[in-house]
């Protein structure tokens, strides 16, 4: 069974997730440690559990979801996975963090490759990849069936969905992805986010403006 560790990171307060199981296996969710303090809260948590990092996994790569990765990247001596159509997002992190004055140092190594339909196992657990995207081109989803949680990104939010004015975002495919990727999953599947609380996808079909 996996459990799940939220930390909220950086100026953008962003949502950086660890999941483990009882093995003591873990997986990062978007890095977006940004400040020394923050990598040592995220790297102190990781060792006071015991935990041994496995993956690393983005949603997308925003420089709000990436400020960390090249640092969890070294630390656990890992590849990051992302979605093919999120490289180029990547690459113009610099430009980005500069248009934030958000400077970072910007992962520039390998990555291995998620698509639609993937399988990730963390011991006896498994995480389903959705792609879903309209935020950023590539943007995936993270969903474990048997426990009933979906990582989410910047795709669905508590009364909100992710921005669309960024380079690449679209705002029709968007609407598309959450109405025939998530919106079809269990009422009570739990979505964490990448920024703010959780919420459940039965309170978004009912509540949500963007979606009625």
């Amino acid at each position: 069974m996996l459990q799940i560790k939220q930390f909220t990171f950086s100026p953008i307060a962003e949502n950086t997730y660890v999941l483990y199981n009882d093995a003591s296996e873990a997986c990062i969710i978007d890095p977006g440690c940004y400040f020394p303090e923050e990598d040592a809260q995220l790297a102190g948590f990781i060792e006071k559990q015991g935990l041994r990092v496995k993956k690393l996994l983005n949603t997308h790569a925003h420089l709000d979801h990436v400020f960390g990765l090249k640092w969890a990247a070294a630390q656990y001596n890992l590849i990051p996975h992302l979605h093919p159509l999120e490289k180029p997002v990547l690459e113009r992190g610099q430009w980005a963090a500069e248009m934030y004055n958000l400077p970072y140092p910007q992962y520039e190594g390998p990555l291995l490759p998620l698509a639609d339909g993937d399988t990730l196992s963390l011991g006896n657990d498994e995480l389903e990849v959705i792609f879903a995207p309209g935020h950023s081109p590539g943007h995936v989803c993270f969903y474990c069936k048997k426990q009933g949680f979906l990582i989410g990104g910047d795709v669905l939010f508590l009364r909100s969905i992710g921005r669309t004015d960024l380079p690449g975002g679209n705002h029709a495919q968007l609407i598309e992805s959450i109405k025939t990727r998530l919106l079809p999953l269990p009422d009570a599947t739990i979505v964490h986010s990448g920024h703010g609380p959780a919420t459940t996808i039965g309170e978004e079909k009912k509540h949500n403006p963007y979606l009625q």
